[in-house]
């Protein structure tokens, strides 16, 4: 029996692993426990979120709770040292790029532990982000690079990472998407409100919601542009306090249950966010999308999906935003191997 480890460091990570441990769970020959770096009482981890992803809550967590990254880096070294002392593990499975995943990365070579990485080679080869530099770490050390794509793979390969540690197993991300696409649950926010007449705003990155009144002028063209078409904004802490501070009239709601965001976003007639995940969740649901960033990790979704960058350009969010509304949008296809079954390939790679 081949004891595995997945480790997650924040909300999103537990919406990617999900179908890997339904996968693990139907195998006879591998076990697994799920390890959280954060405190059992996270707010961001919401109530009904296990319940919707239909996975059981994580069997550790190790309690680090704190900002500075340097310091949560080195305390989550240190438990996640503690825990696989203590418990027998063959494999550890980061997801990612947070630095709670370089730690947990780290930790598992120098104890020797064969390590794979879920979602490798993704890259905005902007090495003054702390994220490039946790990407950069993390893969050079893993034994198994699983990638999302052939871009994905090629970066892998062009940093010097052997053929045979790289699989290209697909997004798994659609694999969630695809086992809950006829289980959302429509929510109350948009009672009133037809499907596909309405925008999907979201906001999360730091340096967006710092410069505030940048920020100011892209919500003033949001709302100039969708006209009577309602702008739902679920948003949580600061970006709440922020979006709100500004008193314009868009709809805001405070952060939704997995299954009700999913239904938001797939019935929207556009979105507009700074998220690589609701980017990519867009191109599967086939929704226009305007990312509020000059790069993304995901390319695929620019040139094969919906997604158009716009940096942080108000007037350039006023021009694709009128495109979006008049239904001028590009066309768009799924990308290779968003088919569902990326899990299945990691597990079958995991336990041979």
């Amino acid at each position: 029996m081949k004891n595995i480890c997945i480790f997650t460091g924040a909300r999103p990570n537990f919406i990617k692993v999900a179908p890997l441990i339904r996968a693990i769970e139907r195998t006879d020959n591998c076990a697994y426990r799920l390890v959280y770096a954060g405190t059992a009482d996270d707010p961001t981890l919401e109530s009904s979120l296990f319940d919707d992803l239909q996975i059981r809550r994580p069997d550790v967590f190790l309690g680090v709770d704190c900002e500075n990254l340097n310091e949560l880096t080195g305390r989550v070294m240190a438990e996640f040292e503690r825990y696989l002392e203590e418990n027998a593990t063959d494999t550890v499975i980061v997801v990612d790029d947070l630095a709670s995943t370089m730690a947990a990365a780290i930790v598992t070579k120098k104890r020797g532990l064969r390590l794979a990485h879920l979602v490798a080679g993704t890259r905005s080869f902007d090495i003054s982000m702390p994220k490039e530099i946790n990407r950069l770490v993390i893969d050079g050390l893993s034994d198994l690079l699983f990638t999302a794509g052939v871009g994905s793979s090629s970066i892998a390969t062009r940093e010097g990472a052997e053929n045979h540690k790289i699989y290209m197993v697909g997004n798994i991300l659609m694999d969630t998407l695809r086992y809950n696409h006829n289980r959302w649950t429509r929510p109350a926010c948009l009672d009133g409100i037809n499907d596909g007449e309405y925008l999907v705003f979201t906001i999360n990155r730091k340096a967006l919601l710092a410069d505030e009144d940048n920020l100011r002028r892209m919500l003033q063209a949001i709302n100039d542009v969708a006209g009577s078409l309602p702008v739902i904004a679920p948003l949580r802490g600061r970006a709440y306090d922020v979006v709100s501070s500004f008193h314009l009239p868009i709809h805001l709601t405070s952060s939704l249950s997995y299954l009700d965001f999913g239904y938001l976003t797939a019935h929207a007639k556009g979105i507009i966010t700074d998220s690589g995940n609701v980017a990519e969740e867009a191109t599967f649901n086939q929704v226009p999308c305007i990312t509020l960033n000059s790069y993304t990790e995901h390319i695929e979704t620019v040139k094969q999906g919906t997604n158009v960058l716009v940096g942080e350009d108000a007037d350039r969010l006023r021009e694709e935003l009128q495109h979006m509304v008049s239904g001028q949008w590009k066309t768009s296809s799924l990308p290779d191997r968003w088919d569902g079954r990326t899990a299945e390939r990691i597990v079958q790679i995991l336990c041979n």
